[in-house]
């Protein structure tokens, strides 16, 4: 069973006991990611969860690597569009040196300007890494042309351009506006009742002050647009996608369904057919993303330039005839059963029951219980997909990007006068 306690300031703690294991997760969720940022802060909150591991007041970045080696824990971060969460795994009887470790980083950084100026060369190295990964890359120049100009389509990451003018001075205002003042959610599953992790994460958290308001949010307005990089690789990579559905919006299930049938696993009727049964391809795949007050739906593809023509032709054909007939009803059920082994499957890790505790608090204000996602999943109807299909999946709702040693984007303008 879930408990939630809100603490004076605004910071929520959420808890589930799960006394079978020996292990408890706990993560540390602060409301702030990329889409907080300005363009010329862009990297900024990726960088400052870095900098929270160079040490604090009395820690070295070194001990606070040793401290939970020693008692074969794991602890980690990571920034996303929206959040970013600093989490860890320990027995339960370690618990709260965890909870010290963590909050000493959030709380008392140093933020040494020596060590934010070796830090940000490694995070310049991390961006050139990435930007030599087409097949990751792809997907945040598909944002970026979905939603140019609008905070959602910057990479989290950054641009080696903005990371280079950082200045201590733009991390401490940016830390003490989002961290100090910030909306925190505490989430805590595994071993441990809600009261013993309570009575250690209160004095922890008092410090806080409470952040005025509701997030302000501005909407991105999506854009079909083509952009189309040429690099010389080996491959050309793909993303096609459309505007998806927000968190919290009944449709994402319906997505959810829709994407498995689509291409959401090996069973799908994209890797079926132009895998397995053409063999244009090695990787292709979907997947809808959902964010406050928006969402993403993606078609990625890896393949050679000299497929891609009839590749695209075959997607464009699979999208419009969901779009004008639905799924099968045979779809509709491996998909449903699909997604829902798939989430149950999951809740046996205690960091993955964790995060689904701290996503869902911080965006949504609540947790679903998984008999209530499994009935959100099983409600889904032929009809519903089929509706979801005809209204999504219009030609003027598509953008396209591509890295890779083929720039004809007309190609793809041609393949989607399918849907028209």
């Amino acid at each position: 069973m879930v408990q939630v306690e809100k603490l004076d300031n605004g910071v929520t703690i959420l808890t589930e006991e799960i006394p079978h294991v020996r292990s408890v997760a706990v993560g540390i969720w602060v409301g702030v990611g990329s889409r907080d940022e300005e363009p010329e802060q862009n990297g900024i909150t990726h960088f400052i969860e870095h900098g929270l591991f160079k040490g604090t007041t009395t820690r070295t970045a070194k001990k606070i690597a040793e401290e939970l080696d020693a008692v074969g824990g794991t602890l980690n971060a990571f920034t996303a569009k929206e959040c970013t969460c600093f989490y860890a795994k320990v027995l339960d009887e370690h618990f709260p040196l965890a909870i010290n470790i963590l909050t000493d980083m959030i709380f008392n950084s140093r933020f040494n300007a020596e060590d934010l100026e070796r830090e940000k060369n490694v995070i310049i190295e991390e961006i050139r890494m990435y930007e030599d990964t087409p097949d990751e890359l792809v997907h945040d120049v598909f944002s970026s042309t979905l939603w140019q100009g609008h905070a959602l389509g910057r990479p989290v990451i950054g641009t080696e351009e903005v990371v280079r003018t950082l200045s201590r001075e733009d991390f401490l205002s940016y830390y003490r506006r989002h961290y100090l003042q910030g909306r925190m959610v505490i989430a805590v599953a595994g071993n441990i009742q809600h009261e013993k992790a309570a009575a250690v994460l209160r004095p922890a958290f008092n410090n806080i002050v409470r952040h005025n308001g509701a997030r302000e949010l501005v909407k991105p307005s999506p854009k079909a647009q083509t952009t189309c990089r040429t690099r010389d690789t080996e491959q050309v990579h793909v993303c096609i996608g459309t505007p998806g559905k927000a968190l919290g919006d009944d449709l994402v299930y319906v997505f959810q369904v829709l994407n498995t049938a689509l291409g959401g696993g090996m069973s799908s009727r994209l890797f079926q057919r132009i895998r397995e049964d053409l063999g244009l391809v090695y990787s292709i795949y979907s997947y809808h993303s959902s964010y406050r007050d928006t969402g993403l739906f993606c078609i990625y593809a890896g393949l050679a330039s000299a497929n891609v023509t009839r590749t695209l032709e075959i997607i464009a054909a699979e999208v419009a005839s969901i779009r004008d007939y639905g799924i099968t009803e045979e779809e509709l059920e491996r998909a449903k059963n699909q997604l829902k082994g798939s989430f149950l499957l999951s809740l046996e890790s205690v960091t993955t029951r964790m995060s689904r505790l701290g996503k869902s608090q911080l965006y949504l204000g609540k947790v679903l219980t998984p008999d209530e996602i499994v009935e959100r999943i099983e409600s889904v109807t032929f009809k519903d997909v089929r509706e979801l299909g005809e209204k999504v999946f219009q030609p003027d709702n598509f953008a396209f990007a591509s890295i890779g040693p083929w720039e004809d984007g007309a190609i793809w303008n041609n393949a989607l006068a399918k849907l028209a």
